[in-house]
């Protein structure tokens, strides 16, 4: 089996998993060397993985990442966003995480 993990940067990993759980994420698993260093979570939902890294040379802010869903605007209304039609046939909206990546969330159009 192959597949790709992208790893964010997450001041508080836990705060940022917690506004990623709103998409459905979970924790799979996490590691800390030591009590007082950064902080790594490996998050999950289905077959889709993200590692959130408080390691500062693991990734950099301002990532975006493209998120399928099978309704957008649910996950539109989660986050009190709205999302809209594109000319390409998706319907989309972009959202924001704690540390300023960016998700771009497509579903089909109804």
């Amino acid at each position: 089996m192959a597949s790709l993990v992208p790893f964010l940067r997450a001041a508080d990993a836990r705060a940022s998993a917690e506004w990623w759980a709103l998409l459905g994420f979970e924790v799979e698993w996490e590691h800390r060397f030591a009590p007082d260093l950064p902080l790594f979570l490996a998050l999950c939902r289905g077959d889709d993985r993200l590692f959130l890294s408080e390691h500062r040379g693991d990734a950099r802010p301002d990532t975006l990442l493209y998120l399928y869903v099978e309704d957008a605007d649910a996950v539109a209304a989660a986050f009190g966003a709205t999302a809209a039609d594109t000319e390409y046939g998706l319907r989309e909206l972009e959202l924001r995480d704690p540390d300023g990546n960016r998700v771009r969330v497509g579903s089909p159009k109804p």
